[in-house]
């Protein structure tokens, strides 16, 4: 099985009240793939980068098995840059620099061995950029799933009520779910999400968990109490992309499948939490994930309640 992903790479500057970096490895197609490689699944992704993207950061995507064929770098350009600062909580953030340099002209080329991938992952992106990749497949994915946010839905909304209406599952957060469904209830919010085309609707809820919806039926993961998280930058991209990249090892995406995705997705995320940008997630091995799965299992246990 195959998972391609559309996305950011780019330069994170990032402030938290645990420390600060100067510009990192970021982005949206980043975490994803890296969770989805994690699980050895065959993965790639569709992205832009200037000409400063250090070979480093290359190599390491190419290291954990990262298919970089689609990464397009513009010579003469600058790598997307975002700077962030987290307040106490860490539910709570200040965008201090955005810049999109090359981002702002991309136009996503999806390589030929590519164009039958078996799922497909769209990245928070403008929807025409995410419609763009989908027309581009020669073969309609098993799966699609799709990550937007409430900047898309102020500025360009019709071209992303056009591009959910061909999309499978759809990866939002609880403030972003109330405001595309005009609906408090996030039960509500998430059936009328789904009159809007995405068969399935996550809606994510940072430090409290992720809601599992697919017609009438619901499951809840809630998150891993942690003792110390540094950063969150990533977390919700690193869910996206264990959740999907889970589906697309197992083969299976039915919602009792889903269940145990959402789960590996929250592990992953908890992981990325632990130390600023990927790092946490480029010295994961499998016998610290399978502890963090159990932590979980252990954490949602508990016998039949009787009285």
């Amino acid at each position: 099985m195959s998972l391609l992903t559309v996305g950011t790479v780019a330069f994170d500057k990032l402030e938290s009240p645990f420390g600060k970096t100067d510009k990192i490895l970021g982005g949206a197609a980043t975490y994803i793939s890296m969770a989805s490689s994690l699980l050895g699944v065959e993965t790639g992704l569709v992205s832009v980068v200037g000409g400063d993207f250090p070979e480093e950061y290359i190599d390491l995507l190419k290291s954990k098995n990262v298919d970089l064929a689609g990464l397009e770098i513009v010579a003469d350009g600058k790598t997307f840059f975002w700077e962030g600062k987290y307040h106490n909580d860490l539910n709570t953030r200040d965008t201090l620099t955005t810049e999109l340099n090359v981002l702002e002209t991309f136009n996503p080329v999806v390589p030929q061995n590519w164009k039958n991938a078996d799922v497909l992952m769209l990245g928070n992106l403008h929807p025409l950029v995410q419609a763009g990749v989908l027309e581009q497949m020669e073969n309609r994915p098993k799966l699609v799933v799709l990550d937007t946010m409430n900047f898309w839905m102020d500025c360009a909304w019709e071209e992303l009520m056009a591009v959910i209406k061909n999309v499978d599952v759809i990866s939002i957060n609880d403030e972003e779910a109330r405001q595309m469904s005009g609906e408090y209830s996030l039960r509500k919010a998430a059936r009328k999400i789904a009159e809007m085309g995405p068969k399935t609707v996550i809606i994510k809820k940072g430090e409290h968990g992720a809601l599992l919806f697919q017609g009438d039926q619901v499951f809840y993961a809630p998150a891993l109490p942690m003792e110390e998280v540094f950063d969150p930058t990533g977390a919700g991209d690193t869910f996206a992309g264990g959740f999907s990249g889970y589906l697309a090892k197992t083969n299976d995406f039915s919602f009792e499948n889903m269940k145990r995705a959402i789960i590996f997705g929250s592990a992953l995320a908890s992981v990325t939490c632990e130390k600023f940008g990927t790092e946490s997630l480029q010295n994961l091995d499998v016998d610290a994930l399978n502890d963090r799965l159990n932590e979980f299992r252990e954490l949602m246990r508990f016998e039949q309640i009787e009285f």
